[in-house]
């Protein structure tokens, strides 16, 4: 149920990426769950601290400026902190005109990992 669950948000850097070889892996296809990725997903890369923040795998994540419910389905390496990496398909064009922006991102967690404090306004 949807009441089962809060928006929680934090500012990111936020870079992007795209499902080839030079890019990822010799399989750029899987990410780093055993997700397969395709071109067209709405999907993001998230750094390993923000794993520990409650930000894991099939997350649902909206982003400042981005229409629509971005899944988190790969990790990034451990040298990053409090970033993420949305996932473009093979448009390398489209990614590196991303390049990298600050933004702010709200992800879904179940309320009962919440503390009470966090749930008062």
């Amino acid at each position: 149920m949807e009441d089962d669950f809060v928006w929680k948000s934090i500012n990111v850097r936020a870079s992007a990426y795209n499902s080839l070889a030079y890019q990822t892996s010799s399989q750029p296809q899987i990410a780093a769950w055993g997700d397969s990725l395709k071109p067209g997903m709405k999907c993001i890369a998230v750094s390993k601290d923000l794993i520990k923040m409650g930000i894991k795998h099939n997350t649902e994540v909206k982003l400042e400026g981005q229409k629509g419910v971005f899944m988190v389905k790969d990790k990034m390496h451990s040298r990053w902190k409090k970033r993420i990496d949305i996932y473009m398909g093979t448009d390398v064009k489209e990614a590196r005109h991303w390049g990298i922006r600050r933004l702010k991102i709200w992800y879904k967690v179940p309320k009962d990992s919440v503390s009470k404090m966090e749930l008062t306004p």
